[in-house]
């Protein structure tokens, strides 16, 4: 009987560290999509920032003609 029930906690135990793997993996998956999301979406609108006034800048000038 104490041999089945530690057969059945070392089967958990496998099973807990291959979860516990899967989820690890997950997370990094996770957080390298943040990372792309912020490289392709945040970062071209804080460029959109400083382009714009340069562009608005140089349509009124050549308007001014």
């Amino acid at each position: 009987m104490e041999q089945d029930i530690l057969q059945k906690l070392d089967a958990q135990e496998k099973k807990i560290d291959e979860v516990y793997r899967s989820v690890e993996r997950m997370r990094k998956y996770f957080l390298w999509t943040l990372v792309v999301t912020v490289a392709v979406i945040v970062l071209p609108l804080i460029g959109l920032v400083f382009a714009i006034p340069q562009f608005l800048s140089l349509y009124n000038s050549l308007g001014s003609f």
